[in-house]
């Protein structure tokens, strides 16, 4: 909790020194698009999210296009247009990443777009427990929370393994090892 709590506080810092200066020269610069991308970067830094930011969640996520690729594209745009986007290569680095992670890389999109068949009429459809290089450098990104909040994996892929959240991981991995045992109890008895 104290690291997730740090890492926000650092975004938060960053963030709000580059707007201090930004104020001083330009008291209406943090009005608008600018002030809703700071606070979607905000926002989109931890898996807890208040309430304070719908608005700026709502803009950020309110950005379609036709095309996936230029839906990303046209979000990192929003978001750059925060004063401190670029202003050092860490937040260049946040900002890329929320841009193509944020919204793409919760436990029902990961459980949707990691299934994969095993092939064979045999096969079986298994969800992966590797998660796409977006994601990763979204969720690994050194100034998230989401080493603490991020989804996690139960089980294996070979064992019918799937994304939750992290809230919800205890439950789901306890749930899991009782299937399993009552899946081993009955193949041995022969019960059902």
């Amino acid at each position: 909790m104290k690291k997730r709590f740090l890492d926000t506080a650092v975004v938060a810092m960053t963030l709000g020194t580059a707007v201090c200066s930004v104020q001083a020269q330009d008291v209406d610069v943090l009005s608008g698009d600018t002030r809703l991308a700071c606070e979607a970067i905000l926002c989109l830094s931890t898996g807890q999210r208040p309430s304070e930011c719908t608005p700026s969640l709502d803009r950020y996520f309110g950005i379609k296009k036709k095309k996936l690729s230029d839906t990303l594209e046209a979000r990192l745009n929003f978001l750059e247009q925060c004063p401190v986007a670029d202003q050092t290569p860490q937040m260049s680095a946040l900002v890329r990443a929320i841009s193509r992670g944020a919204g793409r890389c919760d436990a029902s999109s990961l459980n949707s777009t990691l299934r994969m068949w095993t092939g064979g009429d045999g096969g079986e459809i298994q969800i992966s427990d590797r998660m796409p290089d977006y994601c990763a450098a979204y969720t690994g990104q050194a100034y998230t929370d989401f080493s603490q909040t991020g989804p996690k994996y139960v089980a294996t892929p070979e064992k019918g393994g799937y994304w939750v959240e992290a809230k919800d991981y205890e439950r789901e991995q306890a749930d899991y090892n009782v299937r399993q045992a009552v899946e081993r109890r009955n193949y041995w008895w022969g019960g059902t």
